[in-house]
């Protein structure tokens, strides 16, 4: 009896476990009975997420979005996010995916998955065109913005923890961040490589250039840990869109014809 008894209770663990790994699978399928799927994109990130002149949603990750929302077969709901508010809104369900230049960290990884990268992120720091300014040693005695909670703020934080005199000025968002730059209130800036030219554009009088390359980092589609079944699928998706040149041809769409890392596209 005892060790009927030993041999019940191990069934129910090993059904409970089922049960619970079937649950956390179906967000997919969830998904596809709604016949939508909400994803977080920052729009006030150009060229990744921004509004035109007519009003009208566009970017690099508004128009991948557009096409994951096509493969699965569902409606398109975009959810406007901030740097600090993506881990956020996914990990509270508020929305099913996130698409706003989120790089692929191993820290936001101990919290939510990521799908296979599907383009890149280049981390640069902007500063007066005639100031030489080379590396992070070369940020001594300077102030430099950067919005919270991002990637930048991380990179710029580690490269100049051993710098003298670097005072680090974090702004909510990318908006008001690149507003300070062009207002003169901040002369530095590390941020995305497609903000200097966004601002040059918006400001041509800004005395704003690239000075150096911090890193580079792959982005991914951020989705909550434990749901298989809809990885899965997503990783499908990069690979296929990948493969048939339509997330290069929206790449090069937004960045001046600049194309994705070639072994991205093997």
């Amino acid at each position: 009896m005892q060790t009927l008894k030993h041999f019940s209770q191990a069934a129910l663990c090993v059904l409970a476990l089922a049960c619970a790994a079937g649950a956390q699978a179906n967000q997919l399928e969830d998904i596809q009975k709604k016949g939508e799927i909400t994803i977080g994109v920052d729009i006030s990130a150009p060229p990744y997420g921004m509004v035109d002149e007519n009003a009208k949603q566009t970017g690099f990750d508004i128009d991948a979005a557009r096409l994951l929302a096509e493969s699965l077969g569902v409606k398109l709901v975009v959810v406007p996010v901030t740097g600090p508010t993506r881990v956020q809104f996914l990990r509270t369900k508020k929305v099913d995916a996130i698409m706003a230049s989120f790089s692929i960290t191993e820290e936001r990884k101990k919290v939510i998955d990521f799908s296979d990268p599907y383009g890149v992120v280049p981390v640069v720091v902007g500063g007066p065109a005639s100031e030489k300014i080379e590396g992070p040693r070369d940020l001594s005695g300077k102030a430099i913005a950067v919005t919270r909670g991002t990637t930048s703020d991380k990179i710029i934080t580690d490269s100049t923890k051993d710098v003298p005199d670097v005072t680090i000025v974090r702004y909510q968002d990318d908006a008001t961040t690149n507003t300070a730059v062009m207002t003169g209130q901040q002369k530095y800036i590390v941020a995305a490589s497609s903000v200097l030219p966004e601002i040059k554009k918006t400001s041509p009088n800004t005395d704003i250039a690239f000075k150096y390359t911090a890193v580079s980092f792959p982005m991914g589609v951020g989705i909550r840990q434990n749901e298989p079944e809809f990885k899965a699928r997503v990783n499908e998706w990069v690979a296929a869109n990948l493969k048939n040149g339509k997330l290069n041809s929206i790449y090069q769409k937004y960045f001046f014809g600049q194309s994705l890392p070639e072994e991205m596209l093997k």
